[in-house]
């Protein structure tokens, strides 16, 4: 059965996350997830803080925009919080928006060239390899990281389209589905993860974004979660949708308890 979480949207000004963090580990929750959206906030910083406000529950990232960041620095920041919470830190990684991309003036020709160049030399440094590398994007001359973590997080890879589901299935340790999330949508994603995945290498994770409202029922939460892992999500991060306003703090906290209660249903 898929693990679920809350996801903390980017529409919340950061002095909203800890209530929010705080409420999703009472209700037993596993996961909170955080978006990094051009321009609103960023998605290691309110990862760091929610992984210090907590004891035990799993912070995911979805996603990192690889144009943004230079490899190095990713793997630093990365490997930093995974030594400082093992097994807690669930990153994933993508080609970005385009058009915000294009407003910050990092825009690649090739989209999928970078992803693919940032993707596996992430992997190597977290692993803890020095890495030379002389790709069209990314450019590393015997960089190692000095201090890996000794839980390697997984690389989780976002796509929408099939190149990028098959990237994902080819080189990340799984795959963010940041759209089409029909059950339908969902199996076809799995198939094309799964084809590309080299012999032998373990299961990918299948992460699941997905939205209802904020009032939804714990049955409601309940068959969404179980329609998407059914299909093949491993992991199901839900958004509660409605007003968003200064008065919506109560019910997105009362939706993060219905969705711990559907967590230790389907346990």
């Amino acid at each position: 059965m898929a693990e679920t979480g809350l996801i903390v949207p980017p529409d919340q000004p950061p002095e909203r996350y800890r209530e929010a963090v705080l409420a999703a580990e009472r209700a037993g929750l596993p996961e909170v997830w955080f978006w990094e959206d051009c321009f609103a906030e960023s998605g290691l910083a309110p990862a760091a803080a929610a992984l210090a406000w907590t004891e035990r529950i799993r912070v995911g990232v979805g996603l990192l925009p690889v144009p943004l960041r230079n490899v190095a620095l990713t793997a630093m920041e990365l490997a930093t919080l995974a030594r400082l919470f093992p097994g807690r830190l669930l990153p994933g990684i993508g080609h970005g928006v385009l058009e915000w991309m294009g407003q910050a003036g990092v825009r690649a020709e090739s989209p999928m060239t970078l992803l693919r160049e940032h993707a596996t030399a992430l992997r190597a440094l977290l692993a803890g390899e020095s890495v030379t590398v002389e790709g069209r994007y990314v450019r590393l001359d015997g960089v190692q990281l000095r201090w890996p973590p000794e839980q390697v997080p997984p690389v989780l890879v976002g796509a929408v389209g099939p190149k990028t589901i098959a990237l994902a299935g080819e080189l990340g340790d799984g795959l963010i589905l940041t759209g089409g999330t029909s059950a339908a949508a969902v199996r076809e994603a799995v198939a094309r993860l799964r084809e590309a995945r080299p012999a032998g290498v373990a299961e990918p994770d299948v992460v699941v974004f997905t939205d209802l409202p904020v009032d939804a029922s714990v049955q409601q939460l309940t068959d969404r979660v179980s329609e998407l892992a059914d299909a093949g999500a491993t992991r199901v991060p839900v958004l509660a949708l409605g007003d968003r306003g200064p008065e919506s703090g109560p019910a997105i906290l009362d939706f993060a308890a219905r969705l711990g209660a559907i967590s230790i249903r389907l346990a």
